[in-house]
Formats: C-alpha cells, structure tokens, sequence
C-alpha cells in the first residue's frame, strides 16, 4: 500500500536510515540528486522502497 510506503520529511528519512545519515545529509543527497523526492510545496515525501534502492546502489558503488 502506498500509504505505508511514504515517509513525509527529511527527519523520517533519516530515521528510516536508523539515523546513519543524518537529517542535513538527507536535504544535500536530495539537492545534489542523489535522492528520489516527491515534492509537494516545500514539503519532501519520500518512498521506503525507492530510498532502499539508492541506499542499495551506493552500497554496490562503495558510498555511502
């Protein structure tokens, strides 16, 4: 369901991290592209499935 799919904000996407990437690295990552956002005004939504991907990716990449 895409209700339980959806985080709304930067600090529930770090919490979602378990806090390894902090809540400003959350918005730079998004500033630089590096993270998938829905943008809804100045509101960030972003999906659980969509961060696991590009957590994945960079971890395939050596980052982080």
């Amino acid at each position: 369901m895409l209700s339980q799919d959806l985080l709304s904000g930067a600090r529930a996407a770090s919490e979602f991290t378990g806090g390894i990437i902090s809540e400003r690295n959350i918005y730079a990552m998004v500033e630089r592209g590096q993270l998938p956002v829905i943008r809804k005004g100045k509101r960030l939504y972003f999906r659980k499935s969509e961060l696991e991907a590009a957590f994945r990716s960079d971890a395939a990449h050596g980052e982080a």
